[in-house]
């Protein structure tokens, strides 16, 4: 496995994510992630994105996915309501279509969940993905992952109706190994 980390965002990834988030007009991980709730991109020109991001504050819930120290993508995490009630949401994206089918996706969400089972009083830990997202299911699998719901034709993409697919893991189940 190279070398994966997920660590704050730095000065030196705002390039990389403002590509990917606004320079990059239709880019492909968009069409995997949710896309049904996606607009076209662009419009905050680097300068102005650049500013937004100096002045943010570290954020717990946000990590960079470094592929030996460079971001490739983002892991975030958002408690569901009620606060305390130790249901935590999880969300992964690796920008680039070279860093997708290695176990790349698979062992950054690996690594998220164990990082937010040992930051957090979580119980339940769930992803949402759509059905077409196939790599998505299985990368989450391999990470201890089991389908716990599905909502049958809920997302509409591209005039096929998708079902809307969710995903869990309990503090209690076992953590898989690395590259399992």
């Amino acid at each position: 496995m190279p070398d994966l980390h997920l660590r704050e965002a730095l000065p030196d990834d705002w390039p990389i994510l403002w590509h990917w988030l606004h320079a990059e007009p239709d880019p492909e991980w968009k069409r995997w992630d949710a896309p049904y709730f996606h607009g076209q991109t662009g419009g905050l020109s680097y300068a102005d994105f650049a500013e937004q991001e100096a002045g943010r504050a570290p954020h717990p819930h946000r990590r960079i996915v470094a592929l030996d120290g460079a971001c490739i993508g983002q892991v975030t995490r958002w408690e569901e309501a009620p606060a305390g009630g130790g249901w935590w949401e999880l969300g992964i994206v690796l920008y680039d279509p070279a860093h997708w089918g290695g176990g790349l996706g698979g062992e950054a969400l690996r690594r998220w969940t164990a990082d937010t089972f040992a930051q957090t009083a979580a119980h339940v830990l769930t992803l949402t993905t759509w059905g077409g997202n196939v790599r998505m299911i299985r990368a989450a699998g391999r990470a201890g992952y089991e389908e716990c719901a599905r909502i049958p034709q809920a997302r509409l993409w591209q005039g096929k109706r998708w079902d809307s697919v969710k995903l869990a893991r309990l503090r209690a189940d076992p953590q898989p190994e690395a590259g399992a």
